[in-house]
């Protein structure tokens, strides 16, 4: 039976150079398959907001929102390590309320790990959770929480000072007990420099070759969804949302047309209780 990976266990990974496969997952569903398929980590990320949910950001994501979504992930992925997102605004608010809000997703929805969005500035909060059983991976560079603060979803580490900043933040962390750290959008060079100046894996979403591992989301991979947009950091290795799309098609067509349900889909009186169906009804319907 496949057992859900520990802290030390990653960590070796990445002195192995073994290559870490992380997932998006939201529901039991897709918790389920991915566990099947084998997949290291699962991340219940606050992105649900734009794949499920329907927002434009992540930012109205609620507490109550990822504690829900990591209870069916968990359900539907139990051999797994799952790491849940900290929405927006449910940390930097203070030590109190960031250990708090930590401790509900790990309690109430069955996270194993946290994630964070920011670098040097959380050290203090990283240090209190970690310190409280928490476990924390860190998440820099394209930071989709504060996406209305830099102006949008662009890549990070071009400038010599982003590149300087991130090193940093990256070694900060580290320096915190963060367990990994997500490097988004990040310029190609400056994350595979990052991932060889710390100890700890660093994984990847859009971020090139040269990270410990790879993050991407279920529903980009699968193509599941209306309006799935071609993103260069994304490789779809499915289309479902086309296939769905035709067979749910199929079906009002074959409602609206009387082709469905066939005799074969429906369920027949014993011929005793038919006749008194009859005497009763008089053959009305027929």
């Amino acid at each position: 039976m496949k057992q859900a990976l520990t802290l030390p266990k990653l960590k070796a990974m990445k002195a192995q150079k073994k290559p870490i496969a992380m997932l998006t997952a939201y529901d039991h569903p897709s918790a389920m398959l991915s566990e099947e398929a084998g997949v290291d980590m699962i991340l219940v990320g606050d992105s649900l907001g734009n794949v499920v949910l329907g927002y434009d950001t992540t930012v109205p994501v609620k507490l109550e929102d990822m504690i829900y979504h990591t209870r069916a992930v968990v359900r539907g992925a139990p051999n797994t390590m799952i790491v849940t997102d900290m929405p927006f605004a449910t940390y930097r608010l203070g030590p109190e309320a960031t250990l708090r809000n930590a401790a509900r997703l790990m309690q109430e929805g069955g996270a194993h790990a946290v994630k964070l969005e920011g670098g040097a500035e959380l050290s203090d909060e990283i240090r209190l959770l970690t310190s409280a059983g928490i476990p924390v991976l860190g998440h820099i560079g394209l930071t989709p929480q504060s996406v209305h603060q830099i102006g949008g979803y662009r890549v990070q580490g071009k400038s010599s000072e982003e590149a300087e900043k991130l090193l940093q933040d990256a070694k900060a962390l580290e320096q915190a007990g963060a367990f990994g750290v997500v490097l988004e959008l990040v310029t190609e060079e400056l994350a595979a420099a990052v991932t060889h100046s710390i100890s700890i894996p660093t994984i990847g979403i859009g971020a090139g070759r040269g990270c410990d591992g790879q993050v991407l989301v279920y529903h980009d991979i699968l193509r599941y969804g209306s309006g799935i947009r071609d993103k260069k950091m994304v490789k779809s290795y499915a289309n479902i949302g086309d296939t769905i799309r035709s067979a749910i098609t199929e079906y009002v067509d074959e409602v609206r047309t009387k082709a469905f349900p066939e005799e074969k889909h429906s369920f027949p009186l014993d011929q005793s209780a038919s006749q008194n169906v009859t005497k009763l009804y008089g053959g009305e319907g027929k």
